[in-house]
Order: C-alpha cells, then sequence, then structure tokens
C-alpha cells in the first residue's frame, strides 16, 4: 500500500470522489416504487420472492415469532442489549427540547414540539445482521415521543429474521415489524400497502438502492438523511500503536467493498507499521475478502507535516468518523468542524459508539458533515410556531406590517391589517 505524502492537493486529488447514485439506480429505484405505490403488497410479495427468496407468508411478524427470538439468546447478550440502550437513552434524552413562548403583553409569540405521529425504521439485512441499528434509530424516536414506531427489514428464504434484530426492537419498544427490504421497503413505509402503514418519517442506513429510495420519496414523507458507504478517518501522532490504528481502518474496511479507511498522520514510522499491521490483520478476518477490496480500493495513508494540518486535511474530507488517536485528543477537539462523531484519545474505538457508548451511530457520510448532523431526538419531532396580537398590539404595528406588504407589492396583505383597524 502507497504512502501519500500531503503537498496542498485538493481533497479530490486525495481522495478521489465520493460515491454518488448513478441514474441508472434510480431509474430501477424508481420503476420499483411506483409499481409498490400502485400495487401494494402484491409487489412487496413479488420484490421479495426476487431479492430475498421469500415468499410465504404475512409480512408482519408476530409476538410468538418475537418471543422465541428472545428466548433463543442468551440472558447474557439480552443484558449486553439492555445496557447498550440505557446508554443510549441517558446521552438522547439529553436532546430533548422544549417549546418556548414570550410574552410582551399585548403580543404573545411562542414554540411548541410535537412528536411525530408513526416513524418509520429500516434496518438492513443484507451480507450482515444489525441490532445495533435498531437500537440507534428507535429509542430517540421512543424518548421523543413518536406514539407508533414501525421497522421493516428484509426476511431470509425461510422468512425468519435474525433473533438479535427482533430482541433489539422488544427492548426497545418497536411497535410492529415487518418482513421487507430494499428499495421496496422504502416505498412501502412512504406510501403505504395493505400491510404496512404509511409513516410520517423514515430513518435508517441501506445499500445504494435504499439511499436512491429515501431520496426519491423524500418529500412524500420525511428522511434522516441519505446514507453512502461507512467511513473512518484516524489522525494519529508517533504515540499511537500501529496495531489498533490498523485494526480501527479494518473496522470499517469489513463493512462492505465501498467501505472508506483513511489515515492522516505527522510519523512516517507510524504509516509504515500501519501498513505492514494492516497485510497481517487483514488475512485473519471472516470477511477478508470484503475488507481486503475495500483497503485496496479506498484506504489512503497520507504523511502531514503537523496534526494541526491533519486536522485541516480532515476537515475538508468531513468524515463520518474521525478518530483523534492522539496524546491530547481534548485540545484539538475544538477544532474539528466538520465530522459525524469524534473519537478521542488512545483509547476509543469507533466499534464502542457503533453499540454501546451512547451517542448516535447514524451518522453523516459522504462529506455531508459540512452541513448535517447524527441522528437524533430532533429528528423525531416537529416545531410549530404560534402568534397572538391583541387589538392594540396590532394597531401599534400596522403602519410597519403595511408598509412592508406594500414594498412587495402584496396589497390584500396590507388589507388584512387594514381591515382589523378602525376607519
Amino acid at each position: 500500500m502507497e504512502i501519500l505524502r500531503y503537498k496542498n492537493q485538493s481533497a479530490k486529488q486525495l481522495f478521489g470522489e465520493r460515491e454518488e447514485t448513478s441514474s441508472a439506480v434510480e431509474s430501477a429505484v424508481g420503476r420499483i416504487i411506483a409499481d409498490v405505490r400502485e400495487n401494494g403488497d402484491k409487489a412487496l410479495k413479488a420484490y421479495a420472492e426476487k431479492f430475498d427468496g421469500f415468499n410465504g407468508g404475512s409480512f408482519e411478524v408476530t409476538e410468538i415469532e418475537i418471543s422465541k427470538a428472545v428466548q433463543s439468546l442468551s440472558s447474557d447478550y439480552i443484558k449486553m442489549l439492555e445496557t447498550s440502550v440505557f446508554n443510549i437513552e441517558k446521552f438522547h434524552k439529553k436532546q430533548l427540547r422544549k417549546g418556548f413562548e414570550i410574552d410582551d403583553g399585548n403580543r404573545i409569540v411562542g414554540q411548541k414540539i410535537t412528536p411525530l405521529e408513526r416513524a418509520g425504521i429500516y434496518v438492513p439485512g443484507g451480507t450482515a445482521a444489525y441490532p445495533s441499528t435498531v437500537l440507534m434509530n428507535a429509542v430517540p424516536a421512543k424518548i421523543a415521543g413518536v406514539k407508533e414506531i414501525v421497522m421493516t427489514t428484509p426476511a431470509k428464504a425461510d422468512g425468519k429474521i435474525r433473533a438479535e434484530v427482533l430482541a433489539a426492537a422488544k427492548i426497545c419498544g418497536v411497535d410492529r415489524i415487518f418482513k421487507a427490504g430494499g428499495a421496496q421497503a422504502i416505498a412501502a413505509l412512504a406510501y403505504g400497502t395493505e400491510s404496512i402503514p404509511k409513516v410520517d418519517k423514515i430513518t435508517g442506513p441501506g445499500n445504494v438502492y435504499v439511499a436512491a429510495a429515501k431520496r426519491l420519496v423524500s418529500g412524500v414523507c420525511g428522511i434522516d438523511m441519505i446514507a453512502g458507504p461507512s467511513e473512518i478517518l484516524i489522525v494519529a501522532d508517533k504515540g499511537a500503536n500501529p496495531a489498533v490504528v490498523a485494526a480501527d481502518l479494518l473496522s470499517q474496511a469489513e463493512h462492505d467493498v465501498n467501505a472508506s479507511a483513511v489515515l492522516l498522520t505527522d510519523s512516517k514510522e507510524l504509516a509504515e507499521k500501519v501498513v505492514t499491521e494492516l497485510e497481517i490483520q487483514v488475512g485473519k478476518l471472516p470477511r477478508k475478502e470484503i475488507a481486503q477490496t475495500s483497503l485496496d480500493n479506498n484506504c489512503k495513508i497520507i504523511l502531514t507535516d503537523s496534526i494541526d494540518c491533519a486536522i485541516e486535511l480532515s476537515d475538508k474530507y468531513a468524515p463520518e468518523h474521525l478518530e483523534l488517536c492522539v496524546g491530547n485528543a481534548f485540545e484539538y477537539l475544538e477544532k474539528v468542524k466538520n465530522a459525524g462523531s469524534v473519537f478521542l484519545g488512545y483509547n476509543t474505538p469507533e466499534a464502542a459508539g457503533d453499540y454501546y457508548a451512547g451517542p448516535n451511530h447514524t451518522l453523516p457520510t459522504g462529506g455531508t458533515a459540512r452541513f448535517s448532523s447524527p441522528l437524533g431526538v430532533d429528528d423525531f419531532v416537529k416545531s410549530t410556531q404560534y402568534i397572538y396580537y391583541t387589538k392594540s398590539a396590532l394597531e401599534s404595528a400596522a403602519v410597519d406590517i403595511i408598509k412592508f406588504a406594500v414594498s412587495e407589492g402584496l396589497d390584500a396583505h396590507a388589507e388584512s391589517v387594514i381591515a382589523r383597524l378602525d376607519r
């Protein structure tokens, strides 16, 4: 693996293009959405058989199926899920917003916060099971006060869903679970079918087809973000352990072949040792083929003149996950402007955030951390403003409001004020 030297190249020159949805994918997804919108469950069944090999039974998971799933797992595993939920709840409860009101005597203005009625959570199946995705989406929705949480996830050919996913859904209070995956599940959540109810907002990650579907239904319902392939960027100094840095890079590379892993360091010695460690460690992974392809296509190791320079370069990249594997990590935290989630010091692996620490793991990817935030309680509420004027308050503001309306050429706006005044 080549070690690059940063010499004021642009982010595009160093990191290449971030993945964008192709027109062919959007066209195929558009057809699926139209089919589900028109044909409902009939279309869902056809796609479930085509893509998942599942061709029988009800879409909705029964209470018996959920109970059997929970009972099949060890008490230690259930306890681990419960501890993770506790940590996630503790963090997200701090995000709760209250409304406010400003009372000037004759004029009252305010804002009230209302939870969404129904939220839809998409949980990928594919090459791995993700109970952590269930927790990270359902817990903030529950804290926000969402009335009904609906979850979709693809079933295996035998019609079963991984027990770990069902147990996670049970523990954090998901109301209904459906066996549906891919773009067709997103369409079902957006428009509703005979089985799956229409939701107000869809959250959760997925492959390129799921991402395209969320983009296309945005506006019909809300979405959290368009999540692309997973990313990690590590800023490390000479004090970092090369074996640990390599392991952290591989923790993202094993996700899928499009995942990105980047190391920025001011230590040539560390960079060279990390290259060696990657070659040793990747061969030991059960998902080594996926990890190796990801490394070959998307891994970058870049030498910078200083850690400050590395932070500046990281901000240009705006990574989903940023690890500051440096001795004085908190000093650099304030310099970070663009990152989904930041992991501080030598002893904080990105995996701690994926599962257990409490902050959300649904994060902006593809450079969108420049303007987007992690999933949180705010994604499951909406704000409504309200205004109250007494007659005297309107009279005192009337001249200004009328002047404003006339300046925009909207005379009826002005007349709506004048009509309330004594002639």
